[in-house]
């Protein structure tokens, strides 16, 4: 299963989201990758601490420029986290400096390529993206199963919504019909707050697809980005690692009922 984290809005959550996710699946035994497509490296910083020089997925698509002989083993570009089962296609600044050059050349599916390389190495893969629809936004989907659409509890996002669906629903019939939408997660949720119980609930009335677990707003985010160490880890006992192992589930059960 590859899932990708998407929204055009920044702040929203899509690296936290990502990170905590694969953890989840990590500590359940799946090998488990994350892919950090977006040149801000937040989900690389996140389980690395640091981002690499070398071997990221910008050398990867720097690569697509040249020769075959040029790109190393799919393999070559993941990194090992300090937690089992856990790894990442690290990203790099160097994105930015090389998207204009693979438009021009049409590259737009050598992230599938790559990704069906890695499939038999992997049981889950994560793909965090920018908060853009760029060559590499457009890339995931097109390399995906499922998207995730993070969503903070904000006017702004709402209106954004119907958009960000929309081009889902135009990457599924241009390029990817096997991409679903697997839900609207709930983030940075205040529970004692009006607004976000009054949006999610027009949300539900206008049948968007909100999945029913939500994520609270809690300083303990922070902290756990802080020291590079997801919640799973971090604080398992936490309200808030439990609300993502039970977003975990619901997606894993979601998941075996279309099977």
């Amino acid at each position: 299963m590859r899932r990708i984290i998407f929204n055009e809005k920044g702040g929203v959550g899509k690296s936290s989201i990502t990170c905590n996710l694969a953890a989840i699946s990590a500590s359940r035994g799946k090998r488990t990758l994350v892919v950090d497509l977006d040149s801000q490296c937040n989900s690389t910083h996140y389980l690395l601490g640091d981002s690499p020089e070398e071997s990221t997925v910008a050398d990867y698509f720097d690569g697509t420029l040249e020769f075959s002989s040029k790109l190393n083993e799919p393999l070559d570009y993941v990194h090992e986290t300090p937690y089992e089962n856990l790894f990442v296609l690290p990203s790099s600044v160097n994105l930015l400096a090389l998207e204009h050059k693979l438009e021009s050349r049409q590259k737009i599916y050598k992230l599938r390529d790559l990704l069906n390389k890695l499939d038999d190495d992997f049981d889950e893969i994560y793909i965090d993206t920018a908060p853009a629809l760029n060559f590499y936004t457009r890339s995931a989907l097109i390399a995906g199963d499922s998207v995730l659409i993070p969503f903070d509890c904000d006017a702004f996002s709402r209106q954004a919504l119907y958009s960000i669906l929309d081009v889902i629903y135009e990457i599924r019939e241009d390029h990817n019909e096997d991409l679903s939408v697997g839900g609207i997660v709930v983030n940075q949720f205040q529970p004692t707050a009006s607004l976000p119980s009054r949006l999610i609930a027009e949300m539900k009335k206008e049948k968007l697809p909100v999945i029913p677990t939500y994520l609270n707003q809690s300083v303990k985010m922070k902290e756990s980005h802080n020291e590079s160490v997801p919640l799973i880890y971090f604080a398992p006992s936490h309200k808030l690692t439990g609300q993502y192992i039970a977003l975990f589930d619901h997606l894993s059960r979601k998941r075996r009922g279309k099977k």
